[in-house]
């Protein structure tokens, strides 16, 4: 089989906002913007290169969720426990002083990690987890 990743998704609450993050302060691109005021499904990804995506939507906007579900949902995004994602850089130090800067909730400032790796932890304006680890060459 030859499957690819094509697009994750990350829940949020203010789209204008979830936007000016992953766009401004993580660099990312817009590949699409559809649908009107907090209904926008919002398509991001690495500037300049294609391929995997992140889809920013409306949380719990599928028919077959029930009020009890779209309300846990709500609940977990509150404490930030709901959606998360593990991004890579080369600089770890360079984007956390950008992303810190940009006033985004630090989690973990960049640390040594006992499994091996380098990593940081921010929250994105909807509190989903937002790990970056560093990339080695």
């Amino acid at each position: 089989m030859d499957i690819a990743i094509h697009t994750t998704v990350l829940p949020h609450e203010d789209p204008d906002a979830s936007l000016a993050f992953f766009r401004d302060v993580l660099g990312f691109e817009v590949r699409s913007d559809v649908g009107q005021g907090r209904m926008r499904w919002i398509t991001v990804g690495p500037a300049g290169r294609g391929g995997t995506s992140i889809l920013l939507a409306p949380p719990a906007v599928d028919p077959g969720i029930t009020e009890d579900e779209r309300r846990t949902i709500t609940e977990m995004m509150a404490k930030g426990t709901y959606g998360w994602i593990l991004l890579a850089a080369p600089d770890l130090d360079a984007v956390f002083e950008k992303v810190s800067a940009a006033g985004a909730e630090v989690v973990q400032e960049p640390t040594h990690q006992p499994y091996g790796i380098r990593d940081c932890a921010f929250r994105d304006p909807a509190g989903n987890l937002i790990r970056i680890q560093e990339q080695k060459s």
